[in-house]
């Protein structure tokens, strides 16, 4: 082969000819395996977005000076092979990386990635907190300490004593490790996006403030999980505000017991607290849990009833009175099925 060349061309094209593909060997090597620096501290974090383009992303870069070329990040992309497989995910860069290094980084590397979290209807702070340590690596501790802290909430734009109540219930985006700051700030800004002016005027026609609001949906959450039955749980509660009735609401129990949820004894009905709406009367001093959309609305629209009073029917659902001794015949038939079913428990054992 070589004599071949020797015979086909000059020693001077021959020169030439190698000198131009070291060349391009050269400026190869320099295009897409010299370090580029850039001069910011260093990692860089950088996020790359949920569905962002390519020319996106690169146009970012070079905007932040993390690459000193577009065009040659573009081809090292092309022979790389990593225009559609870069992934949406929270970066740190380190510095002096190549354009290789930096895309098998945006393709291979460690990352925080974008994960789908859900804020469930009537999730208290409590489990909020050991849902993100699950689900995006956030400290459960932390998390929590934060949604109770004064100069945070205000912050916020708040006055109120926690976020209980106030990180609306859905299904968010969250960067793994993100910092509890930015996760809560974006689970308050699904509060603030639901509840628009319209909502506030509302809350304002009925004389609620929009802290009263919440608490009461965080209550009718608390009571029930049927949807269709939420307004007229709140047609009760409503009504009883309105004539200066105990709320006699079971969940602000609930919420005061350490060990979580359970079957409530007239004990438990003597525990001093604010909370305690068998003591005393009124809304509790804030909400109970997040309500969702549903127990928000129902609070704002309740059904325009003459209820007092509602009791568990067995069936998931409620059984509605007017009159005490109407109401006493309902508890009544609660009771009696519940020992049917202890009954047809102990006879399976």
């Amino acid at each position: 082969m070589a004599v071949k060349l020797f015979n086909i061309f000059s020693k001077l094209q021959l020169a030439i000819i190698i000198a131009v593909f070291l060349g391009i060997i050269l400026a190869g090597y320099l295009t897409f395996f010299t370090p580029n620096h850039f001069d910011k501290p260093a990692p860089f974090t950088f996020e790359i977005k949920e569905g962002e383009t390519f020319a996106s992303v690169t146009e970012r870069l070079y905007e932040e000076g993390i690459i000193p070329g577009k065009f040659n990040f573009k081809l090292a992309a092309f022979i790389y092979g990593a225009e559609k497989s870069i992934k949406a995910a929270r970066f740190k860069i380190p510095n002096d990386l190549s354009y290789l290094d930096l895309l098998d980084l945006f393709v291979n590397g460690p990352a925080d990635y974008l994960r789908s979290i859900r804020i469930n209807n009537g999730q208290t702070l409590k489990w909020l907190g050991a849902k993100v340590k699950r689900d995006v690596n956030i400290d459960s501790a932390s998390f929590v300490n934060l949604a109770y802290d004064k100069d945070f909430i205000k912050s916020l734009g708040l006055d109120v004593n926690s976020l209980e109540g106030y990180l609306f219930s859905k299904t968010y985006q969250v960067y793994e490790r993100s910092s509890p700051e930015e996760a809560i700030k974006i689970f308050y800004k699904g509060f603030t996006d639901f509840f628009v002016d319209s909502l506030k005027e509302r809350a304002a026609e009925i004389g609620f403030s929009v802290h009263q609001v919440l608490t009461l949906a965080s209550i009718i959450k608390g009571e029930t999980n049927q949807v269709d039955e939420m307004p007229r749980i709140s047609g009760v509660y409503h009504n009883r505000l309105r004539i200066g009735m105990r709320l006699q609401a079971d969940p602000t129990i609930q919420y005061l017991l350490p060990s979580g949820w359970r079957r409530l004894t007239y004990k438990d009905l003597e525990i001093q607290s604010p909370y305690n709406t068998y003591k005393y009367s009124g809304l509790p001093p804030g909400p109970i849990n997040n309500p969702g959309a549903n127990a928000i609305m129902a609070a704002l629209y309740p059904e325009k009833n003459d209820y007092l009073y509602f009791v568990a029917n067995g069936n998931g659902s409620h059984n509605f009175a007017k009159t005490h001794s109407e109401h006493l015949k309902n508890v009544a038939q609660y009771r009696k099925w519940l020992n049917e079913q202890k009954k047809k428990t102990i006879k399976k054992i």
